[in-house]
């Protein structure tokens, strides 16, 4: 006999409210687990890959701190040197795109006294940096100035610090170096590691870290036109010169060195998130199974009407696709609402989850995979039985 209709499974939802509620709750679960750890994963990634735009920055920063700017200590005249004695960096105006900066984590505190350290990411910098890391867009207030104890903050330092956002808004302080330091400015770095970093003058932070002489590196910005021979050009200087004790490297490979040591950790978040839905799944299999279980009898009945046992398979598993579908776009529309941009701390910062097609994807072909799945084993255990026995069962 032909097979069955759709419309006969799509009425056969509505037959228990129950079992379609926990059908579509189940699926709904499984693409929010599914979408967390890929949306997790993901914005990691791009964070740590950093923007297209950096790809024609370098830093030249000490020998043996590779790994590490927080590391490196180098002469400050550095910066005028490499200005100086580099062709090929990109320059406007007479002005070389080369940023001295110092990179450090530093304990601060609010302005209550009984207030707990927190570990803030800062960077001195002057102001060529928004020049070098054109992405950095103020977006809120100004530049601090040298001198005046005075920072500004990036998007996601208030989740990095574990603190209100409005308690990072202008004209607010922070404690450290025994000085209140106020917040003159906000800026903004989607997708990078900078968003959740804390910016104040170059010279500030180096009398705050005890440290006038140095600083842990030039990042330089190369003019667009053969920029692997500039590389060479500058790779080739920092060999060159010995005395600096210096090193250069790519700021997308940088980056990338660090989200290779970070692998392991996206790697245990991935199992862990597979061994929840995992479990998610055999959840909604087992409603799925129960549902089904219960249809011996309207299994009988069709079979003795002439339909094939494929043809019922395939209409079992169309009513289990389609709740599943159901619940996945539930699923993925919690998801877009709760958990896109929802930033998470790490040890260099902060990143924000990305749901964008790749992960949506991911969450769509889990809410499927459980309908799918989930109608095959009920099935098989209803189709084993003989006609007459099916035709008796309760």
């Amino acid at each position: 006999m032909r097979q069955l209709p759709f419309h006969y499974a799509f009425r056969n939802l509505g037959r228990s409210r129950v079992r379609l509620l926990a059908s579509l709750l189940g699926s709904a679960l499984v693409v929010l687990l599914v979408l967390a750890a890929a949306g997790f994963v993901r914005g990691m990634q791009q964070t740590l890959t950093r923007p297209a735009a950096l790809h024609e920055n370098v830093i030249i920063l000490g020998t043996g701190s590779e790994e590490s700017i927080e590391r490196s200590q180098i002469n400050a005249s550095i910066e005028g040197i490499v200005a100086a004695s580099i062709v090929g960096i990109k320059r406007r105006s007479g002005v070389a795109y080369a940023s001295p900066e110092i990179h450090t984590l530093l304990p601060v505190k609010t302005e209550a006294a009984s207030d707990t350290d927190r570990q803030a990411v800062m960077r001195g910098v002057r102001d060529v940096a928004l020049l070098v890391h054109p992405h950095v867009e103020i977006v809120d207030g100004r530049f601090p100035r040298a001198g005046h104890d005075e920072l500004m903050v990036g998007g996601l330092a208030a989740i990095r610090l574990g603190l209100p956002e409005e308690r990072l808004a202008i004209g607010q302080t922070l404690c450290f170096d025994d000085r209140n330091w106020t917040i003159v400015g906000r800026f903004a770095a989607p997708g990078t590691v900078m968003d959740a970093e804390v910016w104040l003058p170059l010279t500030d932070l180096q009398i705050a870290t005890k440290r006038p002489g140095t600083i842990s590196c030039v990042v330089v910005s190369l003019e667009p036109a053969d920029r692997g021979g500039r590389f060479v050009s500058i790779d080739a200087f920092t060999k060159a010169r010995l005395d600096l004790e210096v090193t250069a490297i790519r700021e997308q490979e940088y980056y990338a060195s660090i989200a290779a040591f970070l692998a392991q950790i996206r790697w245990m978040i991935m199992i862990t998130a597979v061994l929840i839905a995992l479990g998610g799944l055999l959840g909604g299999l087992n409603t799925m199974y129960a549902a089904f279980a219960a249809r011996v009898r309207e299994v009988g009945m069709l079979q003795a009407l002439g339909y094939t046992r494929r043809a019922i398979v395939i209409n079992l598993s169309e009513e289990s696709v389609f709740a599943a579908a159901c619940g996945a776009l539930i699923g993925c529309a919690v998801g877009l609402l709760l958990l896109d941009g929802l930033a998470v701390k790490f040890s260099m910062g902060a990143f924000a989850l990305r749901m964008d097609a790749p992960v949506v994807f991911a969450g769509l072909v889990g809410g499927l995979t459980v309908g799918l799945v989930g109608a095959i084993p009920p099935a098989v255990r209803c189709l084993r039985l003989p006609i007459a026995e099916a035709l008796k069962s309760h």
